[in-house]
């Protein structure tokens, strides 16, 4: 037994936990010991699968204390269901169980936890189960009531736990075949720390959450199931979001909190992804799906095709039906669980997610009344702008003749509308005639949305020509901008049941999409009919992120706006590249006035009264060009580069006037390869200071409340 009690002895010492000294590993001070016990403190823990293993992770201080405070009321704990995490999950007492209210997780066990032991190989601390650690409790107290230790237990699973003494007490796992050779329990393998109380173990406990929630954002995800390049689904990645906003408010809003004007900002994932992919569309891929490079293409068909999805009329219809009505459903709850919110609501979206929002928030209807069907609003505008006969219309362009020809093909207008020039000309239709009737009817049908019975094309009858989104090239001679369902053709946008005050896009393809779709512009004066802002947010090496301020102006070449690092100044190297680009050209603008000056030392003449007129014109008539060689060389060019950036830049009315994209700053580590950081950038969102920070400033600015110190 001298070898155990030495590595016991190492332990003690090594243990920094506080306890009373000792002489030795098991001898306590002669004191009354009666007077050292203490009940425990207990904390509550719930159960997470992380990577395939069991996580303990603590609840916040707030919530433990909630949990306690409702686990010793006394009252009946099976119908005890408590809020906690922000009111985003509920725990149920009685079933010791946690579930997510918002979204569908698997449900998590909750454990009263006042005894724990060492894991296996992550060094974290384990509870042990509430009915063993009260048997553990009152073994401990009764030795140290009446000061006799190396107290021995057996848990359920035939693990043996030994208190030495207050400062001393380990746990020893049952080795298969021990007992057959006859060893006791305190040689079966390697012993492990037990430790009573949560205060002595390392584990990190938050305060928790201020219980004002002041704006809520729902934030949609982009293709496949996983949001970064640990495989996380949009719940963590959020819950990454929300943590660090949470640490922003306490460092950049310290003033507004300690005067109690604002509380938190609730983020709130939305997933599409999996009703999707539950529709039955996986099972018919992977018919068709070739068995080699298994891997790769599991993934194609669980990620990349999302995008083709979305540019599918039956898809499309199936994401944007479920991104709307969850992001309603979680509304209502939201406003069901917090009665009291007076706040504003955002949205935001990642890659495919901001594409997905951006059609949603352009299909909105705002000021179209009680209409709620698209079917019945193209009923009405065909009703009153267009209400002529077939004969009438050919009559209108003095071509009575032919409408015998029509009436005996059996063409209506519908069918007249869908001819092309062969068909006419099969009619017996003569050339003038033709072009007549197809450009007619095709500038009906474009006014009319007749084949493309989508809500902003059908309502163009009510939006005024300046506020339409877009143009294409066929239509920029003629001043008529198209919609943005070109490309989304039968698709019936869902109506959102409030109005976001902001729109954000993270790493997004909108630009690309809409110029795939055939726009070629945004018209300066179009924004979104229920939503005020649109901030296009993307990293500088993220390569599907592409910029939309070139579509509203695209005569102008401009930089987009540069996220201001979090900690109030630019990263290092990028003042160091800024500073060496400074100095080159005032280097290269030194070196040709030199040049200039000597040139024009080399042409003048040589003779001493000439030399004095041409000095004398150049007193008199050189001021300008005087004044201008400093400008060439030095003083003027700093006025004029601070003239270009106080310049404004009218980029439009879709954020409100404001600038529409802002461009992180790269690190350092990613500035030496752009392609090696490409995926990691178009992941990066979620935990970057800076995006945040950017969020809640503009959040924040809504209602009044601004930054400690601005940034710059």
């Amino acid at each position: 037994m001298s070898s155990e009690e030495s590595h016991q002895e190492q332990l003690s010492q090594s243990d920094p936990s506080p306890s009373p000294k000792s002489c030795s590993s098991f001898e306590l001070l002669d004191m009354d010991a009666g007077s050292l016990y203490e009940p425990v403190s207990p904390h509550w823990f719930y159960c997470k699968i992380i990577d395939s293993k069991e996580t303990w992770i603590p609840f916040n201080s707030e919530d433990s204390q909630q949990l306690e405070e409702a686990y010793g009321s006394g009252r009946d704990c099976n119908g005890r269901v408590v809020p906690t995490d922000g009111g985003r999950y509920d725990v149920h007492l009685g079933e010791r169980m946690r579930y997510a209210v918002y979204w569908d997780e698997l449900a998590s066990e909750v454990r009263r936890c006042t005894w724990f032991y060492k894991g296996d190989k992550d060094n974290k601390y384990v509870p042990y189960s509430e009915s063993f650690s009260q048997v553990l409790e009152e073994t401990y107290m009764l030795a140290v009531t009446l000061d006799e230790w190396k107290k021995k237990l057996e848990s359920p699973n035939r693990e043996i736990i030994i208190l030495h003494n207050p400062k001393l007490m380990v746990h020893y796992q049952p080795i298969a075949g021990s007992d057959e050779w006859g060893s006791t329990p305190t040689e079966q393998g390697r012993p492990r720390t037990v430790k009573r109380g949560v205060e002595n173990i390392s584990v990190d406990i938050h305060c928790g959450e201020p219980l004002q929630i002041d704006h809520l954002v729902f934030v949609v995800h982009g293709i496949g199931p996983a949001c970064d390049l640990r495989f996380r689904s949009i719940v963590q990645c959020v819950n990454d979001f929300r943590s660090v906003s949470l640490n922003l408010l306490q460092t950049h809003f310290k003033k507004a909190q300690e005067n109690q004007q604002i509380g938190r900002v609730e983020f709130l994932p939305v997933n599409w992804h999996s009703p999707l992919h539950s529709t039955g569309v996986d099972v018919d891929l992977q018919r068709i799906t070739l068995p080699s490079i298994n891997r790769l293409r599991h993934f194609t068909n669980d990620t990349i095709l999302d995008v083709f999805f979305y540019n599918s009329p039956t898809y499309c219809q199936t994401i944007v039906d479920t991104v709307v009505s969850e992001m309603n459903r979680i509304y209502t709850l939201f406003l069901q669980r917090n009665p009291d919110f007076k706040g504003g609501v955002s949205i935001a979206g990642h890659s495919l997610g901001s594409l997905i929002l951006f059609d949603i928030l352009t299909n909105q209807k705002d000021s179209l009344g009680d209409i709620d069907s698209e079917k019945d609003l193209l009923n009405i505008v065909m009703d009153q702008g267009d209400t002529l006969t077939l004969e009438e219309d050919l009559k209108k362009l003095q071509l009575s003749e032919f409408f015998n020809i029509f009436k005996k093909e059996k063409v209506d207008k519908e069918a007249l509308a869908l001819c092309t020039d062969r068909d006419l000309q099969e009619m017996g239709i003569p050339l003038g005639p033709r072009r007549k009737i197809l450009n007619y009817f095709r500038t009906r049908k474009n006014s009319m949305g007749i084949n493309r019975p989508t809500l902003q094309s059908v309502s163009g009858a009510n939006i005024p020509k300046e506020s339409k989104l877009g143009s294409s090239t066929d239509d920029t001679r003629n001043g008529d901008y198209l919609d943005v369902g070109i490309g989304q053709v039968s698709v019936k946008y869902p109506r959102l049941i409030y109005k976001p005050e902001i729109f954000f896009a993270f790493g997004s393809p909108i630009g690309m999409f809409l110029t795939v779709r055939g726009l070629k512009r945004i018209d300066p004066n179009y924004k979104f009919p229920t939503c005020k802002g649109f901030f296009n947010i993307y990293h500088p090496f993220d390569p599907v992120a592409y910029r939309i301020e070139p579509m509203v102006v695209p005569d102008v070449e401009f930089e987009p706006m540069l996220i201001p690092h979090h900690k109030g100044r630019k990263r290092m190297h990028l003042e160091l590249r800024e500073g060496l680009t400074r100095m080159s050209m005032d280097l290269k603008n030194n070196l040709l006035g030199s040049l200039r000056m000597a040139w024009k030392s080399f042409t003048r003449a040589s003779y001493p009264a000439l030399q004095a007129s041409e000095t004398a014109e150049e007193s008199e008539g050189e001021p300008e060009s005087s004044s201008e060689k400093p400008s060439d060389v030095n003083p003027e060019e700093p006025s004029v580069s601070v003239k270009e950036e106080v310049l404004p830049i009218n980029v439009g009315m879709l954020n409100g006037g404001q600038r529409i994209d802002y461009v992180l700053q790269e690190k350092p580590i990613e500035s030496f390869n752009e392609y090696l950081f490409a995926l990691q950038s178009h992941l990066c969102y979620w935990e970057s200071e800076d995006t945040v920070l950017l969020v809640l400033k503009e959040i924040y600015q809504t209602q009044g409340v601004f930054l400690d110190q601005p940034l710059q």
